[in-house]
C-alpha cells in the first residue's frame, strides 16, 4: 500500500460547503470502514481539510474521490500527494504495515 496525505481546498465560501458536510463524511466513513484512512479533519479557519490515506495506487484513490461529495458538487478540489511514512507511534504500526483492507 502507498500513503498520501490528501488536501482539500474549498473553492467556494464555508456556509456553501456546510450543507454537504453530512454526505460529506458519510463518504469518509466508508474509507474509514475499509481501512483506507486513518484521519481527517477541517483546517483552521475552515477552508478546506487534510486526510492521510492509503491505496494500491494514487489512480486508485483518486478513483475513489471521484464519488466525493465535495468534489461532485464543484465546492472543492483535492490533491494528492504520496509519502512515505518512516516513523510513526507504535499504536498506528499495523494501519501502515498492515495488509490492504
Amino acid at each position: 500500500m502507498k500513503h498520501f496525505i490528501v488536501e482539500a481546498t474549498y473553492l467556494v465560501p464555508f456556509e456553501a460547503v456546510a450543507p454537504l458536510i453530512p454526505s460529506h463524511r458519510n463518504f469518509l466513513k466508508d474509507g474509514y470502514d475499509r481501512g483506507l484512512f486513518l484521519c481527517s479533519g477541517p483546517k483552521e479557519p475552515p477552508v478546506g481539510g487534510f486526510l492521510v490515506a492509503r491505496a494500491e495506487t494514487r489512480e486508485d484513490l483518486e478513483t475513489l474521490f471521484e464519488a466525493e461529495p465535495f468534489r461532485q458538487n464543484g465546492v472543492a478540489r483535492f490533491t494528492f500527494t504520496e509519502f512515505r511514512p518512516v516513523m510513526r507511534q507504535d499504536w498506528c504500526e499495523p494501519w501502515f504495515t498492515g495488509e490492504p483492507a
